[in-house]
């Protein structure tokens, strides 16, 4: 059975491409647009891993992961993050983020990341 991820950001170009990359690597994607739309797609599609942008309309990345996590703390998270950003990612990862992908992505990373993180 295949592996699902769900990709939650604002910008659906970016979604689209990585969907384009991670179905290659045959998962099943489910997407999500903000933190809030995330939290429900979450509950309903019970994903293996959530790609979560860090800066996002509605809902913030970080503030979904924080209830998130205080739900499901099994939930296996990746952070998505622009460059200078750090100050968020660390923050992320002391709410249970397990890893960080940074914009622009290169599509080897976010395999070889995805990967690791679901067979934690």
């Amino acid at each position: 059975m295949a592996k699902k991820i769900l990709i939650t950001d604002d910008a659906a170009f970016m979604r689209m491409m990585i969907s384009g990359i991670l179905e290659k690597e045959g998962y099943e994607i489910v997407e999500a647009v903000n933190g809030e739309d995330m939290l429900i797609k979450y509950e309903s599609e019970a994903p293996d891993l959530v790609l979560l942008d860090i800066t996002m309309p509605v809902m913030d990345g970080i503030s979904a992961l924080k209830k998130l996590k205080q739900v499901h703390s099994e939930a296996k998270v990746v952070m998505c993050t622009a460059m200078g950003q750090q100050p968020m990612v660390l923050e992320a990862v002391q709410y249970g983020a397990l890893d960080f992908l940074v914009k622009p992505f290169e599509p080897g990373r976010i395999v070889e990341t995805v990967k690791r993180v679901i067979n934690k």
